[in-house]
């Protein structure tokens, strides 16, 4: 450990950048950036990265990708400690490998008017096996407390250029700047995508004559950029999101065309077109659509839109997911026919083969789930693919279609696949984008029928309709368990007596799921008057939407709407005192609507309580809206109240 006082040129430096802030102009460790222990944009932050700086570039020495890193951080509370240690994943094939250098890390505290630095130790820094292709190297900052400042630096290495390194301008704490910059000679041509929703603050590119020479005269100009965000928000997870992968800010590269200086071109990356002609012929892929499944016949339904439901129904009953994907590793469609267990791709190629075979136009649709991330749209990246359904067309109306979910029905996918598009495999006439969008509104329904008794008792019955995907988690858990099922709502809704409870919809693939609930209420008394919160069961429990701010779209998945119903018969025995107050607002552009209403019909009170939500994404810009929207439902429910009084 080292200790030195503020000598005359460090407290100029100090003293110059006490009226601004921290120091994200630079490097330099500042007194503001000890001092200061709170940033006001977020006053949650546990760290903050004050400035971070890249630079990647092709070393014209040995023709590697060399990456210089740089990164001061601010250590605000406790809860920021974790990010003292950092990981730096190094890949290897077995025969190269990437390595890390120069690994520079200082820790900087205040005590008082002197600067304790504290210096990482080359001993101090590690490795561990992560996979059989990666090594995690590792190293965490010494003596670090509440107010730190962090600076560490180090270059990597690697001979894998079709690899160029991408860059993370949003992590989940905030920055305050980040730039990089790289240098890309010209005979390396990237697919350069910048994912996020944050705007750059600079962006810029210029042309270096002669960046890199060979022997032999050769030679190649470089392209060199900057790119620089400011004031980046921390990204939080929150709920209606898919996978951060999609949202959080950075820029990626996809390696496209390689010039080599003897004139020769090496083209990495494939169209559509040549991907499709290697799925064709691919014995793990295109053979497998083709397998025969002739014993399967279904052909005595005349009817071929109750033909592919029935198919559909045999193979949903018939072989089970074993929960995995595997959509380009060991597919073999006989052997799940032989097992009856089998991957998602097996399951849904043995769909798409029946389907086929018994006159059934389908086609298979790749796309990647909601937890695995967006695939790229501007040029193949199979890997980026994880799953594949089926797309079935009857009598002009496309279905999509995947057998792996017992609960499931037709023309409805599982939730995970809802990641809005998927690619379309025509592997004769070529392959296309389609949406992956569901076209049905998914709904809850309450319709709640009381008559208020002599002993202030409220009886009656509880119809409940949920369709799509707002079915789907309900049918699973009563199918499953239905005493389970019914008890859980005993727990919550404690005030309430269950005297019955049944379920009238078909079966569990069902589109619909139908309840219908026998209860008994017990108003409060109070003084004579008798006080009821009319939502006895609640569409919306809490205000899911929390954040201060969102930098991400908010993905419902799906479009839906609430309804709730309540008609009390007084048998005109009560005098009503109060009612709520109605209510009918929207969101921007009308992308949503709450009505809410109470009316005293014939001695019977009638509320009706209706919410909905038109689009199934809503971009960040109205996350301020639907954080109020929801808030006034929940409100709605929690603090209504029917005042009555006997007459």
């Amino acid at each position: 450990m080292k200790t030195f006082f503020l000598a005359y040129l460090l407290t100029i430096s100090f003293c110059f950048q006490a009226q601004s802030g921290f120091n994200s102009n630079d490097y330099t460790v500042t007194l503001n950036d000890l001092e200061t222990n709170i940033y006001e944009k977020d006053s949650t932050a546990n760290a903050l990265v004050i400035y971070e700086y890249g630079k990647s570039y092709i070393d014209d020495r040995n023709f590697k990708l060399v990456s210089d890193i740089k990164r001061k951080l601010k250590i605000i509370n406790s809860k920021g400690f974790n990010k003292a240690t950092v990981s730096v994943y190094l890949y290897n094939d077995g025969k190269s490998k990437e390595k890390l250098r120069n690994v520079i890390a200082t820790t900087y505290n205040l005590k008082g008017n002197t600067v304790v630095h504290t210096k990482l130790r080359d001993d101090e820094i590690y490795e561990e096996k992560y996979n059989e292709n990666y090594t995690i190297a590792k190293f965490t900052l010494p003596n670090v407390k509440e107010g730190s400042v962090l600076t560490y630096s180090y270059t990597t290495e690697t001979p894998y250029v079709f690899n160029y390194k991408e860059w993370e301008f949003q992590d989940d704490i905030p920055k305050i700047f980040s730039e990089y910059n790289t240098s890309i000679p010209a005979n390396y041509e990237y697919h350069i995508k910048l994912v996020g929703f944050l705007k750059l603050k600079v962006n810029e590119s210029v042309i270096e004559n002669y960046c890199l020479t060979v022997n032999g005269g050769g030679h190649a100009d470089c392209t060199i950029s900057k790119y620089v965000m400011e004031d980046i928000p921390a990204y939080k997870e929150e709920s209606y999101m898919t996978t951060k992968d999609n949202y959080l800010s950075k820029i990626e590269y996809e390696l496209n065309t390689i010039k080599k200086f003897d004139g020769r071109i090496d083209k990495i990356s494939k169209t559509w077109k040549d991907v499709d002609k290697e799925l064709r012929s691919d014995s793990r892929f295109g053979r497998q659509l083709n397998v025969n499944v002739s014993n399967e016949s279904f052909s005595s339904e005349p009817n071929l839109l109750k033909r592919a439901e029935n198919i559909y129904s045999y193979v949903q009953e018939e072989y089970t997911w074993n929960e995995t994907f595997n959509i380009f590793g060991d597919t073999s469609v006989r052997d799940l026919m032989k097992n009856k267990s089998g991957n998602v791709t097996e399951i849904n190629m043995l769909l798409h083969n029946i389907l086929e075979a018994n006159g059934i136009d389908v086609l298979p649709v790749l796309l990647s789930t909601r937890e695995n991330g967006f695939a790229t749209q501007l040029f193949p990246v199979i890997s980026e693919f994880n799953y594949l359904i089926v797309q079935a067309t009857i009598y002009n109306k496309t279905y999509l279609l995947d057998a792996t979910d017992d609960y499931v029905s037709f023309g409805e996918l599982p939730f995970r696949c809802l990641n809005q598009y998927g690619r379309l495999l025509d592997l004769k006439k070529g392959s296309s984008w389609i949406d992956i969008t569901p076209n049905n509104l998914s709904t809850i329904q309450y319709k709640v029928d009381l008559s208020l008794e002599e002993n202030d008792i409220l009886v009656g019955k509880i119809n409940t309709t949920a369709t799509g995907y707002h079915a789907l988690p309900l049918k699973k858990e009563y199918y499953e368990n239905n005493t389970a099922y019914v008890n859980k709502y005993k727990e919550k809704y404690h005030s309430i007596s269950f005297i019955d409870h049944k379920v009238t919809s078909k079966d569990k693939a069902s589109y619909e799921f139908l309840e219908e609930f026998d209860i008994e209420y017990a108003t409060e008394d109070i003084s004579g008057n008798l006080y009821i919160n009319p939502f006895l069961f609640k569409l919306m429990e809490e205000n899911p939407l929390k954040l201060q701010e969102r930098t991400y779209p908010i993905d419902f998945g799906f479009k839906d709407a609430y309804l709730y119903t309540l008609k009390i018969d007084l048998k005109d025995k009560y005098e009503v005192l109060e009612t709520p107050k109605e209510m009918n607002i929207s969101l921007p552009n009308n992308k949503g609507l709450l009505i809410f209403s109470t009316k005293i019909v014939e001695g019977s009170i009638l509320l009706y309580f209706k919410f909905n939500f038109k689009e199934t994404i809503y971009n960040p810009d109205y996350y301020e809206s639907l954080k109020l929207f929801m808030g006034t439902i929940v409100d709605i429910q929690k603090n209504s109240l029917i005042v009555l009084k006997r007459k």
